[in-house]
């Protein structure tokens, strides 16, 4: 054996069996040391071999007292079968291991003899049944090996195969807070609580009837002063001949807190110190687990998304730490506001911080959306009290997404999603507020981002097309014009009106795309009426701009191409834009209108009256028509036979002709539904009418039947 340790030996490898042959002649018994099988006496001299260096030592015939290999002997030996002694030798790995040396080279073997049996050769040693007692050794090296035993550091015990405690040195009885001694034929899975664990249990079990070669793991212990112990629980079997199995522990209680510690710092905010996104997200999926909710509790979930208004406008104006007190101060508030919620409840909501601004309090076994629409108006009252930070007073509002449902069927994921959703919502309704979520305006949403998405891809098929609504003239009765109005022909959802489907286009941009397709394909059908009744006057087409077009596009090129490449004169082609629009132009938007309105194109200001109404603007602005918004006209309607209209909306709307007239301006009213509006806006001098009485938005082949007649028998 080499003088030099590779590093500590397991526990169950600090014996080696060795081959010697006996002086005495006496043949080898297959006993352990001690008076007990696999106890140890402290009590006897150690014999010393030979230096180390020395050959080893040669037995009168010429062997060598070496390990013993079972090829190089020819046979293999059995305890009891063999006529040479079976002796043990103690490693230098358990010397260094267990001693109070350091590991390093021996200069002595220390050895020991199993003796006993029969001293005929070929005689077989009396069988050691389990649970029997050994027979003690008269060797003096046993009392070196169990003074290793005893004065080791490492923690070890002898369990026989019943596992009852053979021995066990002090390392031992002291972490579990009794003399080694007094552990002995005590149950050791009770000691160490392995029975507690089904699969521990079993695998122990295993090990105990040879049927398995190792156990480790980690066990909980309570120590009788009433501290609770972590430790690292290893078992081995001994040598088959030995019938037992060598227990070790390890006490990792401050592995086990470092560990705890490191787990607390990575889940936790360094900032208000509230569980973190990582931790929340790990108990939200914990919460949504099917056996979480299966053996108890009401099995719905609740969530209050939060995000604090204005408080970017804290760290850019005061500083990032103001912001991190304000932060804090903000957790602090959110968490008493759970612990009151919790209050007379199973558990209180869980407070995480998300990251930025963004808070959650996750309720699980909720009762209802109740109990977290009073969860929120909570937060919102207990943040309106002013933060006072180091002598600076802030106020804070915050807005509140709430989400409660079944937790059967929900995902974390598809939770946050609707939380996220619904904290838009509150924000958009004018912040400082919570919002439960609705399926229904999610349903309109996701239908809206689904149209989004289609938006582009759907102009490049043609999947749009357009409708024509006739402008009549209000002493005559005929078709002076139309407004070209778009339509989606969406192949899920059907006809979609501009409602629909504009606000997006002017969101993504794809605005300027699909109105340059509104503006040709109207400039072309104009053209085609045009050519196709020579004999009438031709009509002019009205078509809607959007301020985005005038921005992202040149406006003023596409306007001069189009009326270019159809022939159409542009008197003929009418541009309607918002009051919004109009009203706040300057500069390039300005420079745009005034130079179509050089070209000949007729500029129209759409729903006037609802906007800014900036009548200064009338007059510098290149507008030649005047669109007056439908509510003025509704207004005009009979309410019931006896019933006199609102004199107020008459004076306003004649106001406003007046007004236009003057100015040099034509006036189209919009909304006209009954002949008694049309009668009264052609007494008051309206010049143009739009609405459901002259005809709904039809193809252009109903136009080209009405040209030439009245639009409406009713308006004459």
């Amino acid at each position: 054996m080499s003088g030099t340790s590779e590093g500590p030996a397991p526990a169950a490898d600090l014996i080696r069996p060795a081959v010697t042959e006996s002086k005495s002649g006496a043949s080898p018994r297959a006993d352990f040391p001690g008076s007990e099988r696999s106890g140890f006496p402290d009590s006897g001299k150690s014999r010393r071999s030979e230096p180390s260096g020395e050959s080893p030592e040669r037995t009168p015939s010429g062997e060598s007292n070496g390990p013993y290999d079972p090829v190089e002997s020819g046979k293999s030996r059995r305890p009891g079968a063999s006529s040479e002694p079976v002796e043990f030798s103690l490693s230098a790995e358990l010397i260094g291991h267990v001693g109070s040396r350091k590991p390093g080279p021996v200069s002595e073997p220390v050895e020991f003899s199993l003796s006993g049996g029969s001293s005929e050769p070929g005689a077989s040693a009396d069988p050691v049944e389990p649970g029997e007692s050994l027979a003690p050794l008269d060797s003096p090296e046993a009392g070196r090996y169990g003074s290793a035993f005893s004065a080791a550091p490492l923690a070890m015990a002898v369990v026989d195969r019943d596992g009852l405690v053979v021995s066990a040195n002090d390392s031992f009885g002291a972490l579990l807070g009794k003399p080694g001694a007094a552990l002995t034929g005590m149950v050791a899975a009770e000691l160490m609580d392995l029975k507690s664990d089904a699969r521990t249990w079993d695998a122990y079990r295993e090990v105990l009837g040879g049927r398995q070669a190792k156990l480790s793991c980690t066990r909980r212990v309570k120590h009788p002063d009433g501290h609770v112990l972590w430790v690292q629980v290893s078992a081995a079997p001994l040598a088959a001949e030995e019938h037992g199995v060598l227990l070790s522990l390890t006490d990792i209680s401050a592995r086990r807190e470092l560990q705890a510690r490191l787990r607390h710092l990575e889940m936790h905010d360094p900032v208000t110190r509230l569980p973190n996104r990582t931790l929340f997200f790990e108990r939200l999926s914990a919460a949504l687990e099917a056996e979480s909710y299966e053996q108890g509790g009401t099995g719905r979930i609740g969530l209050c998304y939060l995000d604090l208004d204005g408080f970017k406008a804290v760290n850019d104006t005061l500083g990032h730490r103001v912001g991190d007190r304000l932060l804090a101060a903000v957790a602090e508030r959110l968490t008493r506001c759970a612990d009151e919620a919790g209050y007379a409840r199973a558990s209180s909501p869980l407070v995480a911080r998300l990251g930025g601004d963004e808070f959650a309090l996750l309720v699980e076994d909720s009762t209802g959306t109740d109990q977290l629409a009073d969860l929120a108006e909570s937060v919102l009252k207990a943040l309106q009290a002013p933060f006072d930070l180091s002598g600076q007073r802030l106020s804070l509002s915050a807005s509140i997404g709430v989400v409660e449902r079944h937790a059967s069927g929900t995902t974390a994921t598809g939770l946050m999603q609707a939380a996220d959703t619904t904290l838009y919502w509150a924000k958009a309704d004018g912040k400082s507020r919570w919002t439960l979520f609705d399926p229904e305006r999610n349903a309109h949403r996701m239908t809206r981002q689904a149209l989004a998405s289609t938006l582009r891809p759907a102009i490049e098929r043609g999947e749009f097309t357009l409708e024509y609504q006739p402008l009549v003239g209000m002493e005559t009765g005929r078709l002076r014009g139309v407004e070209a109005l778009v339509r989606w022909n969406h192949p899920q959802f059907g006809m979609l009106t501009p409602n629909r489907f504009i606000g997006l286009a002017e969101e993504d941009g794809s605005i300027v795309q699909l109105g340059r397709w509104v503006l040709v394909t109207a400039c072309r059908q104009a053209r085609r009426w045009q050519l196709d009744h020579p004999d009438e006057a031709p009509i002019f087409v009205s078509v809607n701009v959007a301020v985005r077009q005038v921005w992202d596009s040149d406006l003023v090129a596409d306007v001069a191409e189009t009326l270019a490449e159809t022939g159409l004169a542009p008197h003929l082609l009418q541009l309607e834009l918002t009051e919004s629009a109009v009203m706040g132009s300057a500069g390039r938007p300005l420079q745009a209108l005034q130079a179509l309105s050089d070209m000949g194109v007729h500029i129209a200001i759409d729903d006037f009256g609802t906007g800014y109404s900036n009548l200064a603007y009338l007059s510098r602005l290149p507008v030649s028509v005047l669109k007056l918004d439908g509510s003025f006209v509704r207004g005009f309607q009979y309410e019931g036979e006896g019933v006199a209209p609102n004199p107020a909306d008459e004076v306003i709307v004649e106001a406003m002709i007046q007004l236009a007239h003057r100015l040099g301006l034509s006036v189209t009213a919009e909304c006209v539904e009954t002949s008694a509006q049309a009668t009264r806006l052609r007494r008051i001098g309206c010049d143009t009418g739009q609405g459901w009485l002259y005809s709904r938005p039809v193809t252009p082949d109903r136009i080209s039947e009405l040209l030439g007649t009245k639009a409406c028998n009713q308006a004459s």
